[in-house]
């Protein structure tokens, strides 16, 4: 726990060090308001997603997880497609019900692979999941395409049909933290099979984020194409929503997490964690996260 601990706080110091990626996109948008750029909506997936094949936490942040492989026909790009995620098993619980562990999907955020998401995998398994991390198109190994919300939305459904097709016996559940939340909202408005989604440092919109940054005056919205509009399909998610949000998260404002919980429709929870981070709420929470999961979701 100490060595994840340490790979927590430096993932967190390193991605504080960071640019921001509201601030880059703000940028480029108020320059292609002056000049004009036809490719505009292209652009914007690599302004908000930053992809890389990077990571952070160090090379053995994934240690002991299994490396997955998902295949699907894009009918977005008419080819076929490939994913990698990581594999986490729900370790074995003492004295357990006799009911199989619950399954997640954990879809991370924007700069970094999955690897760099490792950690927080570990924390749901912790709380009895198995996890499958993804990373889309643009990230990692996964396909060596431009990230779009589009091709997003479209890799997060393959990764859950496949959890559905290995896992058919098991309650699944959706993570999203920060661009993964908006992701996360999208898939669970779509499906009806899900037990309960959870996001963590999410947002309303991506107009909504650069209106809150130090360029909002820009009259900027009209120029957003790729806008990740959680907030108008919350109400669509059937099944318990956990909202989480750190109460010192400078990134995404904890306003933003709380709009998107107050669209949402019952049974719904919020947690605002005091002194969390963009980066280490998850961590900061985990107390306040067994405790909403135990109520809002009934899972031992």
């Amino acid at each position: 726990m100490d060595g994840l601990w340490r790979a927590e706080q430096a993932g967190a110091r390193q991605n504080g060090a960071m640019k921001l990626w509201p601030l880059p996109l703000s940028m480029a948008l108020a320059l292609a308001l002056l000049t004009g750029c036809a490719a505009l909506h292209e652009k914007q997936g690599e302004w908000i997603f930053q992809p890389s094949e990077r990571t952070w936490g160090g090379y053995g942040a994934a240690d002991g997880m299994q490396d997955t492989w998902i295949e699907f026909d894009s009918q977005r790009t008419g080819q076929r497609a490939r994913l990698h995620g990581l594999w986490l098993a729900a370790a074995p619980r003492t004295g357990s019900d006799g009911r199989e562990a619950p399954v997640m999907l954990y879809l991370h955020g924007s700069r970094w692979n999955v690897n760099s998401s490792a950690f927080r995998a570990r924390r749901m398994q912790e709380l009895g999941f198995s996890v499958l991390a993804l990373d889309y198109r643009g990230f990692g190994r996964s396909d060596a395409v431009p990230p779009s919300e589009e091709l997003a939305y479209e890799d997060a459904r393959a990764a859950w049909d496949w959890l559905a097709r290995e896992y058919p016996t098991r309650p699944r559940y959706l993570f999203g933290h920060s661009l993964g939340g908006a992701i996360a909202i999208e898939l669970a408005s779509a499906v009806t099979d899900e037990a309960g989604t959870i996001v963590e440092g999410a947002f309303t919109s991506i107009p909504d984020v650069v209106g809150s940054t130090k360029w909002g005056w820009l009259p900027l919205g009209p120029l957003i194409t790729q806008r990740f509009d959680a907030v108008s399909k919350v109400a669509q998610v059937g099944a318990p929503l956990l909202v989480v949000h750190g109460s010192q998260d400078t990134l995404i404002k904890p306003e933003l997490g709380r709009r998107l919980f107050d669209a949402a429709r019952a049974p719904k929870a919020f947690i605002l964690v005091d002194g969390g981070s963009h980066h280490n709420t998850i961590s900061m929470g985990q107390a306040q996260y067994r405790t909403a999961i135990t109520q809002l979701f009934g899972l031992p």
